[in-house]
């Protein structure tokens, strides 16, 4: 299993509006329900089925379609879980020395894949890029819809 954690400050130098936790933790629940706003790549995001802190959803993303189990932990994690296939997506609001930072800490497979092999990690990084780069677009998400005052 290919595996990363990368931590991004919600609020580097510069950042405006600065982001309260509260409106991270409310940005990564809207993004849970309806992720085509917040993640580019994504062409289809549809809940099947949501009941407490669950919700369960069908996603294409780059042109691969999975069916995820979303785990709420309020107000600090959203853990995305591919059903059937072994392989998570966490986001992680946390507190630091350097201020408030959102981690994304993925594991996934690939198929037909040796587990730990230069192949697989080739295919680890060609990934790592987008899962960053959904990192970043979710947090600019979360600050367009503050300041046009949608949160």
């Amino acid at each position: 299993m290919y595996t990363l954690s990368y931590a991004t400050p919600v609020n580097p130098a510069g950042a405006d509006p600065v982001l309260a936790r509260d409106q991270v933790w409310r940005g990564l629940e809207m993004k849970a329900e309806n992720a085509l706003p917040f993640v580019p790549g994504m062409s289809k995001c549809e809940v099947v089925e949501r009941k407490d802190n669950m919700i369960l959803r069908d996603v294409t993303f780059a042109g691969s379609s999975h069916r995820e189990r979303i785990l709420l932990h309020a107000p600090v994690q959203v853990q995305f879980e591919r059903v059937g296939e072994n392989g998570f997506i966490q986001n992680t609001i946390s507190d630091s020395e350097a201020g408030l930072q959102l981690t994304f800490t993925f594991g996934l497979n690939f198929p037909g894949v040796t587990a730990g092999s230069p192949e697989e990690q080739a295919k680890g990084d060609e990934m790592k890029g987008a899962y960053i780069g959904a990192v970043a677009a979710t947090l600019e998400r979360v600050r367009q819809m503050v300041r046009n005052g949608e949160l």
